[in-house]
């Protein structure tokens, strides 16, 4: 699901490719993403007004996790990431947002095994998963009142 007019993609691609650079022996490739990744955080935060929207939390979250990742014992993280993050630019899933919108804070419905299935097992989205999920449970709500 490449969305090319999409910001957030292009920054997706930018750090996948470095990130990839990185693992790949390139010395500056992975302090290059964190860089862009704190780009990002700033970026997002400015565009969405808050900087605790989604949008923020999941790319602090992918800013922390890079690094976390420079700590020897921790090192396994960058591939993880780079696993998500191309899951991301190529197929509009991520991880990482599917995992951020469990967060109390981030979800409307109570943490049920149902909740994490569907989370999960769900196609990729537009937007945020966030906004999907709260979608999902007011069909629910308007089916059980029915």
């Amino acid at each position: 699901m490449f969305e090319i007019r999409n910001i957030g993609w292009w920054y997706w691609l930018a750090t996948l490719v470095l990130l990839a650079g990185g693992l790949a022996g390139w010395p500056s490739g992975i302090d290059l993403a964190t860089a862009l990744c704190a780009v990002q955080v700033v970026h997002f935060a400015i565009r969405t007004g808050s900087p605790t929207s989604f949008p923020v939390q999941v790319r602090a979250a992918y800013l922390d996790l890079l690094v976390a990742g420079n700590w020897p014992p921790l090192a396994f993280v960058h591939w993880v990431q780079l696993a998500g993050t191309s899951a991301t630019v190529v197929f509009g899933y991520c991880p990482l947002a599917r995992m951020l919108s469990l967060l109390p804070w981030n979800r409307r419905e109570p943490f049920t095994v149902n909740l994490v299935r569907r989370v999960f097992l769900s196609r990729p989205v537009r937007g945020s998963i966030v906004e999907q999920l709260a979608a999902q449970q007011l069909v629910m709500a308007e089916r059980m009142a029915a």
